[in-house]
């Protein structure tokens, strides 16, 4: 790898344009370096999941909004669209905007945490979407993915957005954009530009992730991956862009980011250097923000030691910056203890995750979010109980990159009314890399038949996994079979729009 300096200059300096980290990355993206074995078996495992969770969350409302939006606008030879089977096919942005918007809904695909948050498994759905358009291979679309991935994630690795209120999507526009431009085997210069446009209008405040959060939360991903085929579509067609974007004196560095001193150290692979920043990545067992997948199997470990809810004081959760700040107390948002709120605020609440976690032992993407299962009231009582706090130890190795210390987990002190305490620690979940039990191709395939089961045929489920295992060697026609059809009459309608 090899660490680029990235700072703001004055438009005095005219920063050449082998200066600019848009063109470093559009370096990288170029480069026709082949891609691992190893790299290509976590592409298809990844595939295999956004598939899981998009199916699973087919007929909530947001993404049968999406689904909507993007039917109005057919074309011959497009996209597909998930719950539909090949012969439905729209333009292919908007198969990115309906699929991407299916994949986030739950929150329950892959993840990357590091400066800043991210899940990079969002780069997929734009990709596929132009690749089935176009008629790419299997072959191409996977050096695309691996292209996207490894630039959200050194992006990620680099640049904090959260702490300047910026949405992670920011991250999410280039690396879209890079992968496409891989895929696609464009020119250094039109992805360049493809980079820089997309980062520019992909950039957007965090309020999609705090306070009361909406439905934006999934759609703001496959929204900037829809934006993102939108600025490779100029680009190719000789469109410039917004430049330097990182570096210039007004530009996102300077007036979103750390202003004008500011000072990133961004990673890249070096020419002829492969793309394994997949393998960096991390799916979800439990259908939840990430930081909570090792406190959720801490907590199934220690609700057994508990006799009566009631009989409990407070919990205490030691745990991370970024944990405490996200999606615990000191985030400050009350919604986190309204037994009202949103799926999409529980599942931002560690005080409320843990608490049912602890009393059920179990973790389920629906009936652990169901109203009559946040009201109900010794949940409510316990829930009301649990605080965070931000532990040194474990901020630190947040952010370490030492893969052996690096944790996302916590400590957790159970008090109760005699004066005892139930104390207990996990740093990362099971099935991360270097958890109890780290998942293979046979855990992404059980997650996808648990989670489609009851939604669509046993034998549409099989075709599809044959295709996915399948990957790198589909010609653009088997492209297309990366779609899953629900049985006729089974499909949500949106509400009508203006489309």
């Amino acid at each position: 790898m090899q660490i680029h300096d990235v700072t703001v200059h004055p438009e005095a300096d005219r920063l050449p344009r082998e200066g600019q980290l848009a063109w470093k990355i559009a370096a990288v993206a170029a480069d026709p370096v082949a891609v691992e074995a190893e790299v290509v078996d976590m592409i298809i495992n990844r595939v295999i999941d956004n598939a899981a969770v998009a199916i699973a969350a087919i007929n909530r409302h947001p993404v049968a909004t999406a689904r909507a939006q993007a039917l109005a606008h057919g074309r011959a030879g497009g996209a597909t669209v998930f719950g539909y089977g090949p012969d439905m096919r729209v333009h292919a942005e908007w198969a990115a905007w309906a699929n991407g918007t299916a994949v986030r809904e739950l929150d329950y695909h892959d993840t990357f945490l590091a400066a800043d948050y991210s899940h990079p498994g969002d780069n997929i759905p734009p990709l596929l979407a132009v690749a089935q358009q176009l008629g790419i291979s299997g072959h191409d679309l996977v050096r695309g993915i691996a292209t996207g991935y490894e630039i959200q994630v050194n992006l990620v690795r680099a640049i904090c957005l959260h702490a300047h209120k910026i949405d992670h999507v920011a991250h999410l526009g280039p690396s879209a954009a890079a992968g496409i431009g891989t895929m696609l085997k464009l020119s250094p210069e039109v992805i360049y530009q493809a980079v820089q446009q997309a980062l520019h209008v992909t950039t957007s405040t965090r309020q999609s992730r705090k306070g009361e959060i909406s439905s934006w939360k999934a759609f703001a991903p496959s929204h900037a991956g829809k934006l993102a085929i939108e600025a490779v579509d100029r680009a190719m067609r000789g469109e410039g862009a917004p430049s330097p974007i990182y570096e210039g004196e007004d530009s996102v560095i300077a007036w979103m980011l750390d202003g004008k001193n500011a000072h990133y150290q961004v990673p890249l692979p070096a020419a002829g250097e492969a793309k394994r920043a997949i393998l960096d990545t991390y799916t979800k067992e439990h259908s939840a923000e990430y930081q909570s997948q090792a406190l959720i199997d801490l907590a199934f470990r220690m609700g057994r030691k508990v006799s009566d809810w009631d009989d409990v004081v407070e919990i205490v959760i030691e745990t991370s910056h970024h944990t405490h700040y996200v999606i615990g107390t000191g985030a400050n948002d009350p919604q986190k203890f309204d037994p009202k709120a949103s799926r999409e605020t529980l599942d931002h609440s560690i005080m409320y995750i843990v608490a049912v976690a602890l009393q059920d032992g179990a973790w389920h993407h629906v009936r652990s979010y169901l109203p009559e299962r946040a009201q109900r009231a010794d949940t409510v009582r316990l829930w009301g109980k649990i605080r965070t706090v931000e532990d040194a130890e474990w901020t630190q190795r947040y952010h370490s990159s030492d893969p052996a210390v690096k944790a996302f987990g916590g400590k957790v002190i159970i008090r109760l009314n005699d004066g005892s305490e139930i104390v207990d620690e996990m740093a990362v979940a099971n099935a991360h890399t270097l958890g109890a039990t780290p998942w293979k191709r046979a855990d992404y395939v059980r997650k996808f038949r648990t989670l489609t089961e009851g939604l669509i045929d046993h034998a549409e489920a099989e075709r599809f996994l044959a295709v996915a295992e399948r990957l790198p060697e589909l010609t653009a026609a088997e492209l297309s079979g990366l779609t899953i059809a629900l049985p006729a009459g089974r499909l949500a309608a949106g509400k009508p729009g203006l489309f």
